[in-house]
């Protein structure tokens, strides 16, 4: 018999209740937004798509032995995002971008300890290869998990790479529980305020495999460690690294506290904009490099995200707020196919490959908004 506990969560007019089992449980879902009309999805398929071809090919992502890197804003995001437009688009098959992708990963993951790591000492300085390893163990892992959660069994490839992932785990210091992670001062994804974003993306790694492998019993004093590293950190954070620990606790419970939940649910709806959106500047304290002003207004990302997070930290779509931030994301797709964002640490001509990063970003995490399912 199911027990669930009600923890009430009440902000200026708005009341919501969130259903836990144990910490945190199920709660049932309102009709899926991606049934809703007001965007297209195969516009956004080839929107990603055309960006993952690009970034495989991009002279600055080349590594070792023909590979090329997986990143936070372009590749890893279209890997977990991309499979949930297959369906809607009745794709038989992964397509070429999404292959290469993919087998991109693959060939890393299976030549781990030959592979030259993404960023090396010798010529970035230390500790960037510590901090190459075990960024790219943690995507491994996720995109691999994210692969076999569609055939729901959990493959040996997965499986080495949380062999590999796990001895990564940092042992002793303010991360003890979380992983080193890539830090170049770039916000929000290579940062020195980057490591619970990093162990974010283990826990959903951890959560999204299939055959109960989170209840795996040689891997429970990691994730006591991992949970209590979320735990301690939580009020250190911005609220985009809370959002990042509010989406995983919907794939790992009992990440963050009941307590911890309700206060980063209710900080969301806060920081919501008049439109229904949300501001990637409000979810930190950034300062561009240059000088110039950040851009305030609703964007893509910050959108994005909130929403996912929302979603999988409880909220159902029944609830006002989380309706109007998700039809600010039907209405705000370009025809390209892209949702827009742009850098919180410099101003950048739109012409550039990087000025295209937050979109590429805003774009993949707009696709698992729309057409999240519990």
């Amino acid at each position: 018999m199911k027990l669930y506990r009600r923890v009430p969560i009440a902000f200026g007019i708005v009341s919501l209740t969130i259903a836990t089992f144990g910490a945190i449980g199920a709660v049932a879902r309102g009709a899926a937004a991606a049934d809703a009309p007001g965007w297209d999805p195969k516009a956004a398929a080839s929107y990603l798509d055309d960006r993952a071809t690009f970034w495989a090919t991009w002279p600055n992502a080349a590594r070792d032995r023909d590979t090329f890197c997986i990143s936070c804003h372009t590749t890893l995001p279209f890997a977990i995002a991309r499979p949930a437009l297959r369906g809607l688009l009745r794709e038989k098959a992964p397509g070429a971008a999404e292959s290469r992708i993919f087998d991109n990963l693959l060939t890393r993951a299976r030549g781990y300890k030959e592979m030259e790591p993404f960023y090396p000492d010798q010529t970035r300085g230390i500790p960037k290869t510590s901090e190459s390893r075990a960024i790219e163990a943690v995507m491994n892992a996720l995109v691999l998990a994210t692969r076999d959660a569609e055939s729901g069994k959990l493959s040996a490839d997965t499986k080495t790479a949380f062999g590999v992932m796990w001895p990564l785990q940092m042992k002793t210091g303010p991360q003890n529980g979380a992983w080193t992670w890539l830090n170049f001062g770039y916000e929000p994804w290579e940062s020195p305020n980057s490591a619970y974003f990093g162990a974010s993306m283990a826990a959903l790694a951890i959560g999204t495999a299939p055959e109960a492998y989170a209840s795996t019993a040689d891997i429970q004093d990691n994730l006591k460690n991992l949970r209590a590293y979320f735990q301690r950190e939580f009020d250190k954070q911005s609220p985009l690294n809370k959002l990042m620990g509010l989406w995983a606790t919907g794939k790992l419970p009992s990440l963050i506290t009941p307590e911890q939940q309700a206060a980063i649910i209710k900080e969301t709806f806060s920081l919501q904009m008049g439109d229904g959106g949300w501001s990637t500047a409000m979810l930190g304290a950034y300062q561009r490099r240059d000088g110039s002003a950040i851009d305030t207004g609703s964007d893509g990302y910050a959108t994005a995200l909130a929403t996912l997070a929302l979603q999988s930290g409880g909220v159902t779509t029944s609830e006002p707020l989380l309706r109007k931030g998700l039809d600010w994301l039907r209405h705000q797709q370009r025809p390209t196919g892209q949702w827009v964002a742009s850098s919180p640490n410099k101003q950048r001509d739109p012409a550039t490959e990087p000025a295209k990063f937050m979109s590429d970003a805003a774009t993949a995490y707009a696709v698992m908004s729309l057409t999240y399912r519990k």
